[in-house]
């Protein structure tokens, strides 16, 4: 077995070239193997297995640099750099991170997980480079539907101007997480269709110089094609055509599903059940919003790239026809896009990660609240118990949107919650609006009501105390109501339990009301401390003389965390809040 000898790239130069892809099916079986116990992007990665071993045989990583993007087909590149065993050996899986990470090793230059980014780093470190007067060579690797980012154009249109040894390897798989969409990718099939030669080359049109190379699962093929390319006079593409999830039929079969799949069979590829309870909020927006969609034609879903998450499968885009819109790769377009189907009339419902909206905050701004566009936004995913590695944080929007003007965010703590407000957003036309899509759906002994409209800030009660006013919103309203069930077992503490549903607004008149009533005001958030939701109150409540204590997470980049930890590290459990509670009040007194 070659990989389990494999220590560093130097490893990999000192084989035989016909041992090479023997080694590249090594990788492969490892890669399976590995995903299939822990769960990963496992087509993504197992398209670019031969490319990965063809680059660190030509180039001298760390001291050329190779930079990936999206950084999720960089097991391979781990796994040769060093981190084989965390893909061999059961134990060590959790060793590293999904991602590129410089803190995990000299060969990963960046910590990133979201697209198009490779070839502005890289273009960075060339200008470094020549600045410096160095002669190394520098490789941006994109592909997987990444070129469809807006920053990827941006790159790219300033790339030409680079200096030599300056490579862009354009991983070209035909396929994003779902299919492509655009005139870009138009173009990448008729380059694939005529081997390179289509008199329209979008590449040579920016004034880079460029290569077709059909056989981009070809180790051999693809160590001579680079090797072409060391040290070249100026930028250049190497276009390759690749097969994602080459070498495990369900994922060659499938793509879309196995882009990132949680722990399966790797004999059969039967995926294991998940762990997760609740209502699937995915499926439940693509059954509420086919209907509406069917009755009235001015209502478009709008996906970046991401349809699975609004429950949008390959039969239901098909049946929403021209009403189902996928832009890519592209949130920034995305709100753009969305902004101005309200502002003309439409009804757009555009379903987004959080994290992923980030990159989108001058379009939201800007084209959405400045326009006081009417559209939808669903917030998926956006909660401490939501995506973990430090790439893919997402409970930063509370304090991203919490303050945008005129938008507003809304926080359901139920499925029925969750419909009626995305039932009165599709039918009103004063705001745009935003909902945090529930990620726990912890069940809750109260039976709260579920109001048809939302035009009012206004919060509601779900039981009524005294003393200690427990404001829990969204996902964490379950946890709120666990407090107040502890404080009264443990205190004989009735209090008043409160879901917001407003993240963007405050109720004055109920706060003002609150205050003096109640001694206490605790607020819990499924988000940052700085700069959120419960700021936002407790700067409301401190000129009127009210105690408060808010509760969230500090701002900062936990990696592959534990949830429940994370929380017990910044007192949120319900033990730790109410004896907090309780000592809170003895000082008021």
């Amino acid at each position: 077995m070659y990989l389990s000898d494999i220590a560093s790239p130097s490893d990999v130069k000192a084989l035989d070239l016909h041992e090479l892809p023997v080694l590249c099916q090594e990788l492969r079986e490892a890669l399976i193997e590995s995903s299939a116990a822990v769960g990963g992007h496992v087509g993504p990665n197992l398209g670019v297995v031969e490319l990965s071993v063809a680059l660190h045989r030509v180039f001298d990583s760390p001291r050329d640099k190779i930079v990936f993007d999206v950084s999720h087909q960089t097991y391979a590149h781990k796994a040769l750099t060093g981190r084989a065993q965390a893909f061999l050996d059961p134990a060590r899986y959790a060793d590293v991170s999904g991602f590129s990470n410089p803190l995990e090793s000299e060969h990963d230059l960046f910590a990133m997980g979201h697209t198009s980014t490779s070839i502005g780093l890289a273009a960075g470190m060339a200008k470094a480079r020549d600045l410096a007067g160095d002669d190394y060579d520098v490789i941006a690797v994109i592909g997987d539907g990444s070129l469809s980012g807006g920053l990827a154009f941006e790159s790219l249109d300033s790339a030409a101007a680079g200096g030599n040894g300056f490579i862009i390897v354009v991983n070209d798989n035909d396929q994003s997480i779902a299919e492509n969409h655009g005139g870009l990718y138009a173009n990448l099939a008729e380059l694939r269709a005529t081997a390179g030669q289509a008199s329209c080359s979008f590449f040579r049109s920016l004034g880079l110089d460029y290569r077709y190379l059909e056989a981009g699962n070809d180790v051999l093929a693809l160590i001579d094609a680079l090797s072409e390319l060391r040290g070249c006079e100026r930028p250049v593409v190497l276009h390759i055509h690749t097969r994602k999830g080459l070498g495990f039929a369900p994922a060659e079969q499938d793509p879309e599903a196995w882009h990132h799949v949680g722990p399966f069979d790797p004999a059969t590829g039967e995926k294991r059940a998940s762990a997760a309870t609740g209502p699937d909020y995915a499926e439940l927006t693509a059954t509420h919003l086919l209907p509406r969609m069917q009755c009235d034609r001015s209502i478009v879903a709008i996906t970046a790239a991401t349809p699975y998450i609004m429950g949008f499968t390959p039969e239901r885009r098909a049946s929403a026809g021209e009403q189902f819109v996928d832009v890519g790769i592209a949130e920034e377009h995305a709100v753009t896009y969305a902004s101005a189907l309200a502002v003309a009339g439409a009804k757009p419902v555009l379903g987004v990660y959080g994290t992923f909206l980030q990159r989108a905050y001058d379009e939201l701004w800007h084209d959405l609240c400045l326009n006081n566009a009417p559209a939808t936004i669903l917030v998926y995913g956006s909660s401490i118990f939501g995506t973990t590695d430090q790439t893919h944080l997402g409970y930063f929007d509370i304090s991203m949107l919490g303050n945008m003007p005129g938008l507003r965010y809304l926080a359901p703590t139920s499925e029925k919650e969750f419909l009626a407000m995305l039932d009165w957003s599709l039918d009103q036309r004063t705001c745009p609006v935003a909902i945090r899509v529930p990620v726990l759906g912890d069940p809750t002994s109260c039976e709260l009501t579920v109001d048809a409209s939302y035009g009012v800030p206004s919060y509601q009660v779900a039981r009524t105390g005294s003393d200690v006013a427990i404001f829990a919103l969204g996902d964490f309203f379950a946890l709120g109501e666990r407090l107040t069930l502890e404080l009264a077992r443990t205190a004989n503490i009735h209090a008043t339990l409160v879901n917001p549903r407003f993240v963007t607004e405050l109720d004055r008149d109920f706060l003002t009301n609150i205050a003096r009533t109640h001694r206490l005001v605790v607020t819990i958030e499924d988000g940052v401390l700085e700069g959120g939701w419960g700021e936002k109150v407790a700067r409301f409540l401190g000129p009127l003389g009210a105690r408060v204590r808010c509760y969230g997470v500090h701002v900062g980049f936990p990696d592959r965390y534990d949830p429940r930890e994370l929380l017990a590290e910044n007192g949120m459990t319900v033990e730790a809040m109410a004896e907090d509670t309780m000592r809170l009040l003895e000082e008021i007194q």
